[in-house]
């Protein structure tokens, strides 16, 4: 391996995904984050590089997805673009090639950690992926990154405990779904409220079958901070984590959970996503040889998530790249609410694991 430790998968066809006017998962975002890369401590540091990613092949799509609403995305941006759901998931003429960069973004840092050429990576993509299922595109999700590496991690490399840590605002509710009847792949995810968007990830989902204990939801009210965030990860994540012994662990990587963020409904600071990387360095490097990939979901507040995930770069290359602000006061009603929501979850999720 060499000293470069993180792999940064870009490529500027990630700009050419076009959502229009005035929507929240734009360009911008890509662009904001470059921005805080070019900075002295960041830039100047050996530890992280640029890598290009490849092209997803159909093949590589349908670990996850169905033909049929493959060629549907292919067929719908050929003609110029339009909506790919009822609501607000956008597609341009170039949408469809953007997308197969996305995966093949995730598979290309899949591979550079599985060939030990970068012990960990962090793949700079869009769209965003973790609401998109077998059948349908949702909450500006396309095709499901993340999802989609876990099924190449379980075949290409015959793994058979794959972790996927979900800190977006939102539920991967399309994640969730892809993996539900299997214990091969560990969902967890914590985030808001459900109930308004996406309609799933709530507290009694743990899983069907063979998945039945390995879908773990921990759906928190809005407004929550890292008091409670934090205590969830340790008291619930970690262990859990810890117990199931991952051979790969890859994150969908949201950063909408800020407390500034304009779509997201949590109240985040940057010191709660410090940790959280840092709980995901720890956890690998303890159980897997170092082996993290983390793909970009949310955010959405372009002034702070360029900041946000130049820390977290940082915090994977070993970089002291703090970004250091002011978080608002936790809400007593909010922590006393939330402090319930995980006695919740910590009593069913002892059906399955070790919890005290």
């Amino acid at each position: 391996m060499t000293e470069t430790k993180t792999a940064v998968i870009f490529s500027p066809i990630y700009f050419q995904h076009e959502t229009g006017k005035g929507h929240p998962e734009s360009a911008k975002r890509l662009y904001a984050i470059l921005e805080e890369l070019k900075k002295d401590k960041l830039s100047k540091s050996r530890k992280w590089q640029f890598v290009k990613p490849r092209r997803a092949s159909i093949k590589n799509v349908e670990l996850v997805h169905d033909i049929e609403y493959i060629r549907h995305v292919e067929s719908l941006c050929k003609t110029g673009g339009g909506m790919l759901d009822a609501e607000d998931t956008v597609a341009s003429r170039q949408s469809y090639e953007t997308a197969l960069y996305a995966v093949g973004g995730s598979l290309t840092a899949v591979d550079l950690v599985m060939g030990k050429h970068y012990q960990n990576a962090f793949v700079l993509v869009r769209p965003p992926g973790h609401h998109a299922s077998k059948f349908r595109a949702k909450g500006f999700c396309i095709f499901n990154n993340v999802a989609i590496a876990a099924r190449y991690l379980l075949e290409k490399y015959h793994f058979r405990r794959i972790l996927i840590l979900d800190m977006d605002a939102h539920s991967g509710d399309g994640t969730q779904e892809v993996f539900y009847d299997t214990n091969e792949v560990l969902y967890i995810s914590l985030h808001e409220d459900p109930t308004s968007f996406p309609g799933a990830g709530f507290v009694d989902e743990n899983g069907k079958g063979n998945g039945l204990g390995y879908n773990v939801n921990v759906p928190l009210p809005f407004r929550t901070s890292d008091d409670v965030y934090l205590s969830a990860v340790e008291r619930i994540v970690v262990p859990i984590i810890t117990e199931y012994s991952p051979e790969f662990i890859l994150l969908s990587a949201g950063f909408d959970a800020h407390y500034s963020d304009p779509v997201g409904n949590l109240s985040l600071s940057s010191v709660c996503y410090r940790t959280l990387f840092g709980v995901a360095n720890r956890l690998a490097s303890e159980n897997c040889y170092g082996r993290v990939v983390a793909v970009l979901e949310g955010g959405y507040n372009t002034s702070v998530t360029g900041k946000l995930v130049a820390q977290a770069i940082g915090t994977l290359s070993g970089i002291n790249n703090v970004f250091e602000e002011t978080a608002p006061a936790p809400k007593q009603r909010v922590v006393k609410q939330g402090k319930k929501i995980l006695d919740e979850v910590k009593r069913r999720q002892r059906t399955f694991w070790h919890l005290n």
